[in-house]
C-alpha cells in the first residue's frame, strides 16, 4: 500500500489554498470555478478533490488555515520575555498583509460569503474570538509586568485592538492610495498611548 508523506501532503494542500486565494481575490467566490483553481495550482481536478470535496471547502479552508496561523504566533507571543514588545509584534503580524491588494479584496469576499453562509460565518467568528483571546493574554501579561496601565480591562483592550486592526483593513479597502506603512505606524502609536502608564501613574 502506498504511504503518504505528511509533509509533502501538507505542502501541496497549502499550495492549493494559496492558488485558490488568488483566484477568489481576483474573481470573487461565485465566479471562481474549480477549473480556475486547478489551473492556478497546476493540478488536475482529481487532485483538487483529493484534498477538498467542494469549492466551498477550499474557501473555508483558507480561513481555517489563517486562523490556525494567527493562533500559532499569538501563542508564541504569549511566551515571550517582553510581553509589551510581543503585543506590538502581534499587531505587526495582524496588519502585515494589508499591503497586499489581493488580501484586501479577499476580505470583501469573506464578508459577502459570511452574510449568506452561517457555517462559514461561525468559522470567522471563531477566528476573531481566538484573536481577541490571544491579544487579551498579552495585555494581561503586560499589565502584570507593570508595562501598561493596570486599570485597563484586558478584554476590553483586546476588543478595541482587534477593532482598530479591522478599521485599518477597511480603510485599505476604500482607499487604494492609502499609505499603509504610515497608518500601521499611527495605529501602534495610538495603542502605545492608550496602553502605557504615564510617568505620574508609575510614580
Amino acid at each position: 500500500m502506498r504511504t503518504v508523506d505528511p509533509a509533502k501532503h501538507a505542502a501541496k494542500r497549502l499550495a492549493i489554498l494559496d492558488a485558490a486565494a488568488g483566484c477568489f481575490a481576483e474573481k470573487g467566490f461565485e465566479k471562481t470555478t474549480t477549473a480556475d483553481i486547478c489551473r492556478a495550482a497546476g493540478i488536475s481536478s482529481g487532485s483538487l478533490f483529493h484534498y477538498f470535496p467542494t469549492k466551498r471547502a477550499v474557501f473555508a479552508a483558507i480561513f481555517a488555515e489563517d486562523g490556525e496561523r494567527t493562533a500559532g504566533y499569538l501563542g508564541e507571543a504569549a511566551r515571550a520575555e517582553d510581553p509589551l514588545a510581543a503585543l506590538f509584534e502581534a499587531v505587526d503580524q495582524l496588519t502585515a498583509e494589508i499591503t497586499e491588494p489581493a488580501v484586501v479584496r479577499l476580505v470583501l469576499e469573506v464578508a459577502a460569503q459570511a452574510a449568506r453562509d452561517e457555517e462559514f460565518a461561525a468559522l470567522i467568528r471563531r477566528n476573531e474570538a481566538a484573536t481577541r483571546d490571544g491579544l487579551q493574554v498579552l495585555v494581561q501579561r503586560a499589565a502584570d509586568a507593570g508595562l501598561i496601565d493596570p486599570s485597563i480591562p484586558p478584554r476590553s483592550a483586546a476588543n478595541w485592538m482587534a477593532a482598530l486592526v479591522d478599521a485599518l483593513l477597511s480603510r485599505a479597502n476604500m482607499d487604494p492610495d492609502l499609505d499603509v506603512a504610515a497608518e500601521r505606524a499611527m495605529l501602534k502609536l495610538i495603542l502605545s498611548r492608550f496602553l502605557r502608564t504615564t510617568p505620574a501613574d508609575r510614580g
